[in-house]
């Protein structure tokens, strides 16, 4: 705790910052790491002339990205270019995704070696690349998202279908783990449905992958558990709660 305090000072916040136990817990666990990427992967449409509306989840990735400093790289899915997943590993031919032939022959953009999805080969705009360059450098990531009618919306969904590869070069093709080293974290926010679901199914996801999942950097912020609550008093509350429970200006 007296680490988490001095890593919080340094950021210019005070220890009340982080008055959720769970984000506590985050900050705390990955203070110890080297470089963390955070993905953001829930998004908004500025409209002209209004105040930028941040989505709940990028704020809280916001807040953990200044808590640790420069050894924090975020990025932002929802503005990058990635292609859906092409659906490799239920070929009829059999399961391709990841073989050794769809490698990114790119030392610029696949500086690790690592990075195999014929996606990447077949769209020469599409920039996962981004992404897995700087995750294959860090030995933690943890992915931000919003709960969509009970599922982690469209942005991570996409983006973890695209990272199949990675599961699939050590199962089905029995290679090497290449992210052993790598713990990874999963947090999401909700209005009314679904959450703590949402949160075990991706974890289970990520350790089909091969990551360490350390259960501090797996949860979930919820406004309300009834399912039938759909009010426009009930989604402008939740704003305002959620940023009073984190200390968000």
């Amino acid at each position: 705790m007296i680490k988490l305090r001095s890593i919080l000072k340094e950021a210019g916040l005070s220890e009340a910052f982080a008055t959720s136990k769970d984000l506590q817990n985050t900050i705390k666990l990955l203070s110890g790491k080297k470089k963390i990427l955070l993905l953001t992967t829930s998004n908004r449409f500025d409209i002209p002339g209004e105040p930028k509306d941040i989505p709940k989840s990028t704020q809280l990735a916001e807040v953990v990205q200044k808590a640790l400093g420069s050894k924090a790289v975020l990025l932002d899915v929802s503005k990058l270019k990635i292609h859906p997943c092409e659906g490799n590993i239920s070929r009829a031919d059999g399961n391709s995704c990841g073989v050794k032939d769809s490698l990114l022959k790119d030392k610029k953009k696949d500086p690790s070696g690592y990075h195999r999805c014929w996606a990447s080969i077949n769209n020469s705009d599409d920039e996962l690349w981004k992404i897995t360059k700087e995750l294959f450098e860090s030995d933690a990531v943890v992915f931000f998202a919003s709960v969509r009618w009970g599922q982690s919306n469209g942005f991570y969904q996409k983006l973890i279908e695209r990272l199949s590869w990675i599961e699939n070069r050590h199962t089905t093709l029995q290679e090497d783990n290449v992210v052993k080293n790598i713990a990874t974290g999963f947090i999401c926010i909700g209005q009314n449905w679904n959450g703590e679901v949402v949160v075990d199914t991706q974890k289970k996801v990520h350790e089909f992958f091969g990551f360490q999942t350390p259960k501090e950097l797996y949860w979930n912020w919820q406004y309300t558990k009834d399912e039938e609550d759909e009010t426009q008093e009930s989604y402008k509350k939740s704003a305002v709660e959620f940023k009073e429970k984190f200390k968000i200006k």
